[in-house]
């Protein structure tokens, strides 16, 4: 008796401590407002995804072949598989998508939260019309810097289409193109930094081409 006794101790106890840590948590928790804006001279960034999460965290690595989520995104600028992704994994503490692309020479905000384990923040964006372009901040530290952080992202290529620059094969409707979002053929099997474009298709290069960097993406901690 006495140890059926101890035992429902122990979890009561078991769970007053995971309770009490998880309020610790929110109560250390900070919020955070993204800034995105757009610098190209003329290419969309479409609905833009912003990310906290645990250290070590890559949405992708240079030289390395890209996630399937991230190809997804890139192909088709559908960021939902990477949000899920992040989450599910229990990687992510929040996640914030813009709903609306976002034009040349405009910024949106969006918010997120942190804590003491999740201390990273992560953007991703396809940019249209292209085939598989896309800007990124890879896993930032913002820990709990009262200071903005301003960082620039060149546009990144995610390797797994051809760049064609056909308008069959770059996603819309309302971006020039109205092609499919995804395509089978597989470019140079590697994430890279884009090479840009060089109108040799349906795209003008006076129009779309870019000069890196594309984004200029600032941080700052806010009230809740």
């Amino acid at each position: 008796m006495k140890s059926l006794i101890w035992k429902v101790s122990a979890v009561i106890f078991l769970g007053t401590a995971l309770a009490s840590c998880d309020t610790m948590a929110a109560e250390h928790e900070e919020m955070y407002e993204v800034t995105i804006t757009n610098i190209t001279h003329g290419e969309f960034f479409t609905p833009i995804m912003v990310a906290s999460h645990h250290r070590g965290i890559k949405l992708f690595e240079l030289g390395k072949p890209a996630s399937p989520e991230l190809e997804v995104m890139a192909e088709s600028g559908n960021t939902n598989p990477l949000a899920e992704g992040l989450l599910s994994s229990g990687h992510a503490l929040d996640v914030a998508q813009a709903t609306a692309p976002l034009p040349p020479g405009k910024s949106v905000t969006l918010r997120v939260k942190t804590n003491s384990e999740y201390q990273h923040i992560s953007v991703a964006s396809m940019l249209v019309p292209s085939n598989d372009a896309f800007f990124a901040l890879n896993g930032v530290r913002v820990g709990k810097n009262k200071h903005k952080i301003t960082k620039y992202s060149p546009v990144y290529d995610a390797g797994s289409e051809i760049n064609d620059e056909l308008c069959v094969s770059i996603p819309g409707p309302g971006f020039v193109c109205s092609g499919e979002g995804t395509n089978p053929e597989t470019g140079e099997g590697f994430v890279h930094v884009h090479p840009g474009i060089q109108g040799i298709a349906d795209l003008d290069k006076a129009q779309f081409d870019w000069r890196n960097p594309a984004a200029k993406i600032t941080i700052k901690r806010v009230r809740k």
